[in-house]
């Protein structure tokens, strides 16, 4: 067995045994609190960096390198995603108790999506020099759209997948109780809560476009990509119950993070135009970004606190 078909196994038998946790903790409907999802977030990061140091010992430095600066990447660019579950859960009036089953069932369901994108795009790239121009492209008309494009809003009423399932099922007004899906006199009728589902589903398909394209600026190895992503997101729902109360306070965050984007949009043109740029300059890079964003955020103490149900 090779080291990486071993990192392969290890990554999997983890990644089995977290759900099993996660699941067997989370059957019921309830509040999330500060000390919990302190706990998580403290958890999946640090299972992701011990990952790291046994990438670092059976792979190299190099692929170690790979793997963190891709964490720290999609760890970054998935807190955008914070921002728009925060109006989802907003505009459908989602408390806390019911937050976290969404989250749990979303994030299943991104972990299916961003597999699908992840081995695609590997092979298109690998097949089609010229997507990383595209890929490239995209993401600093991205970085653009972030950092000018205003206000970021949600139209449920916009979007196809919310339509098809108001078509295929009749549903209650109001949450009532945890369930997702109830036979009522004979007629299976759907909550709200899975119109919220459907949108965090849908909006995660859209990050992903954003999102993914930025590691394959880093490497194109699927072992890397994969697990990288995979821990980034698996610590999402942690981090948003963490950080849903504070986020108004990071009024340049998004700035940083469409700054990220820009760099690692051409950064992927360069790399086919044949300039490399060293992974520990990007690195470096995404932490000064990073850095000052928050930084300036702090300093302007601008406290636009976004009012969330917890």
């Amino acid at each position: 067995m090779s080291e990486q078909t071993m990192m392969w196994v290890a990554f999997g038998v983890l990644m089995v045994v977290m759900l099993a946790i996660d699941l067997g903790m989370n059957r019921t409907a309830h509040t999330v609190s500060f000390r919990q999802a302190l706990t998580w977030s403290i958890i999946w990061v640090s299972l992701a960096l011990t990952f790291n140091v046994g990438i670092y010992t059976f792979l190299g430095k190099t692929k170690a390198l790979e793997f963190f600066t891709g964490y720290i990447i999609e760890k970054s660019l998935s807190v955008d995603n914070l921002f728009v579950f925060i109006m989802i859960f907003g505009y459908f009036k989602i408390r806390g108790e019911h937050q976290a089953r969404i989250l749990k069932w979303g994030i299943i369901g991104a972990l299916v999506l961003r597999g699908l994108f992840i081995f695609t795009g590997i092979e298109l790239l690998t097949i089609f020099h010229w997507m990383f121009y595209l890929f490239g492209a995209l993401l600093l008309f991205t970085a653009w759209k972030m950092a000018f494009g205003g206000k970021e809003e949600i139209h449920p009423d916009k979007n196809l997948l919310v339509r098809l399932a108001r078509k295929l099922f009749p549903f209650t007004k109001r949450v009532r109780g945890d369930w997702f899906f109830k036979r009522r006199k004979g007629l299976l009728v759907a909550s709200p809560l899975f119109l919220a589902l459907v949108m965090v589903e849908s909006s995660d398909v859209l990050f992903a476009i954003d999102s993914i394209p930025a590691i394959f600026a880093v490497t194109l190895d699927p072992f890397i990509v994969f697990t990288s992503n995979i821990f980034a997101i698996m610590g999402l729902r942690a981090l948003y119950f963490l950080l849903a109360s504070v986020m108004g306070m990071f009024v340049y965050l998004k700035l940083g993070i469409s700054s990220i984007l820009a760099f690692v949009g051409g950064k992927m043109i360069a790399t086919a135009m044949g300039v490399q740029i060293p992974i520990q300059v990007s690195l470096l890079v995404i932490f000064i970004c990073l850095t000052l964003a928050v930084l300036a955020s702090l300093l302007v103490g601008r406290k636009r606190t976004v009012p969330v149900e917890l």
